[in-house]
């Protein structure tokens, strides 16, 4: 029996089990999370976890294409490479799920054949699809190739049509026949390339193709307005934000006074931020650079600096130079508290003072946790 707050009928099928803890209750989940979290990181305070709902949360579906394209599934591929349609999952938002439904009408339409890893024949591969809180999408059609693009351009007022909240329409190119999502190559077809995610907090921020945010928009706030609230309350003046992505940490940090540094590998992601910064007035540098590279050719560190890696953690060049440099704050946002705890070893000289965990992927082991360190 699963969950109360998400009553799955393929998980009760076995058609899918990626929520591997639905019928787990969602507090013991939360409470597991916790404890899990405190068991890797000593942190002398832990703020309450912060929770959201447990169903219709998702901003982002990554949706691998199945069937044929009179049939077409969207959804996972079962261990014989079939296609299991999940565009009904209640994880995602509702407007996601009514898009996919569309989406799926649209491309059998328009006779876009999915691809068939058994045989290497077909062509669309994925279709993800983002939603901001203002109901705009963003859609990128994974494809094997450009074989089939000057049809997607005919029918585009038709898919436009079907689905109004389209602001972005793209094809990224995935020619190689091996298990990854996106492709080098991104086609934009609309007169938009960037999706606005207008939160809360105040900060609108820009979404390219190729973007990251994350996947739950409520708690994506919430770790945004924690590391406000603590940086608020510090006497800081000069900011790095590393990983920066779109610029999520630098701009909710970004006050008169205040230096704020975001540094991020990803030319797009650059350009989003520093559009955003322009349009909010922010007082916010953005540098395309690797992360780990820039800290260890600068010259002068600043008064805290936040890290906000992938899983596998900032590592030991980057966790070494911190350790080194004299910097009094770090905030540590992890997707991953085993590489967190890893990390923390190596900066014996920054102990964290207040920790919260964030429950940004329900029904799942994963959660996000953030961390104050100081000198």
């Amino acid at each position: 029996m699963t969950s109360l707050e998400l009553d799955c009928h393929h998980y009760d099928a076995f058609r899918c089990r990626s929520c591997s803890l639905l019928e787990v209750p969602r507090a013991r989940q939360l409470s597991d999370k916790e404890a899990h979290a405190r068991s890797l990181v000593d942190a002398p305070v832990w703020l309450p976890t912060v929770a959201g709902v447990g169903s219709g949360f998702r901003n982002k579906a990554k949706m691998a294409a199945g069937g044929s394209a009179e049939a077409p599934t969207l959804g996972i591929l079962d261990r014989d490479l079939a296609g299991v349609d999940l565009r009904d999952c209640g994880l995602h938002s509702p407007g996601l799920t009514t898009a996919l439904d569309r989406i799926a009408g649209w491309i059998r339409d328009v006779d876009l054949p999915p691809y068939d890893v058994a045989t290497r024949s077909g062509e669309l591969k994925h279709v993800l699809l983002t939603e901001s809180p203002d109901a705009e999408m963003m859609l990128r059609l994974v494809v094997r190739s450009t074989a089939l693009e000057a049809r997607i351009r005919s029918r585009l007022p038709a898919l436009v049509a079907t689905v109004p909240g389209l602001r972005v329409v793209t094809i990224n190119v995935q020619p190689e026949h091996k298990a990854v999502l996106e492709g080098e190559r991104e086609i934009v077809l609309t007169e938009h390339a960037t999706l606005p995610m207008r939160l809360a907090t105040g900060v609108t921020l820009r979404l390219g193709p190729r973007s990251f945010f994350q996947t739950n928009t409520f708690v994506a706030e919430a770790l945004y307005e924690q590391a406000r609230t603590w940086v608020d309350d510090l006497d800081v003046t000069t900011v790095w934000d590393l990983y920066c992505g779109v610029g999520g940490f630098a701009l909710h940090l970004a006050t008169p006074g205040r230096r704020v540094l975001g540094v991020e590998v990803s030319p797009e992601a650059i350009a989003a931020a520093n559009a955003t910064a322009a349009a909010l007035g922010a007082v916010a540098e953005f540098v395309a650079a690797d992360a780990t590279a820039y800290a260890l050719g600068s010259t002068a560190p600043p008064d805290l600096v936040v890290v906000n890696p992938p899983r596998r953690g900032i590592g030991a060049d980057l966790a070494g130079w911190l350790e080194r440099s004299g910097v009094r704050h770090v905030i540590y946002s992890s997707c991953n508290a085993e590489s967190l705890a890893r990390d923390l070893a190596m900066m014996p000289s920054l102990r964290p003072m207040e920790a919260r965990v964030l429950d940004m992927f329900p029904h799942t082991s994963h959660y996000e946790v953030i961390v104050l360190l100081a000198r």
